[in-house]
């Protein structure tokens, strides 16, 4: 490996940083600017001293066309500003059956397959408790959630009034605004031309809530 002077060292991590931070590499005068060479004669000279000895890449005569080599790679320092290998974009979280945007029906099954979604989707890094529900019905209209969304809800057992929430009821689930009084649950829709769904838990009617949603996807078709 050919020896490199020190302000050739800091060229070669400058053009390395800018590569990292843009895409695209900085141009003669921008160099110089960083670097404060006030020439850019010699900025260019350390170019072609580089290029020389294998480091860089020039054989456009564009004004960005500056490449790295692989032996640039093996300057110390280097390793600081390479980029690391990229973390998996997409978390899989189990697609538990149908949900009523209307009157409740049976629908939360045993997990049968799983949806690969972005994390950053919920905002959250952390996908242990969320599940997936397929909607059918347009009683959530209002909230933006259409008959063939998915929505992702967060396991929960309480939920604060008017969160949007899944709820299991009488052997069947649907998605709501909550609100509960005493032993009273209202459950809400957005859509003004349905009613409410009102349940009084000290009956004895199996009223579970599943959790809040806190996530939708929605597939466009052409």
């Amino acid at each position: 490996m050919k020896g490199l002077t020190e302000r050739q060292r800091e060229v070669l991590l400058y053009i390395a940083a800018r590569l990292q931070e843009s895409g695209y590499p900085p141009t003669i005068r921008e160099i110089g600017n960083g670097l404060g060479i006030r020439s850019t004669n010699g900025v260019n000279d350390h170019l072609k001293a580089l290029e020389r000895k294998g480091y860089l890449d020039r054989s456009s005569s564009k004004s960005r066309a500056i490449q790295l080599t692989d032996l640039a790679s093996e300057i110390d320092g280097m390793e600081a500003i390479t980029p690391a290998a990229p973390e998996p974009v997409g978390v899989s979280v189990p697609l538990l059956g149908d949900i009523a945007a209307g009157q409740p029906m049976e629908s939360v099954s045993a997990e049968s397959e799983r949806v690969v979604m972005d994390p950053s989707w919920l905002g959250r890094k952390d996908q242990a408790d969320i599940f997936a529900l397929r909607v059918q019905g347009d009683s959530m209209i209002g909230d933006g959630i259409f008959d063939g969304d998915l929505i992702f809800v967060e396991q929960q057992a309480e939920a604060r009034r008017g969160t949007m929430v899944a709820v299991w009821m009488n052997g069947g689930a649907t998605v709501k605004r909550y609100y509960k009084d005493g032993s009273v649950i209202r459950l809400e829709p957005s859509n003004p031309s349905m009613e409410p769904i009102i349940i009084d838990a000290s009956s004895g009617e199996d009223v579970r809530l599943l959790g809040r949603v806190v996530g939708v996807y929605r597939q466009v078709t052409h």
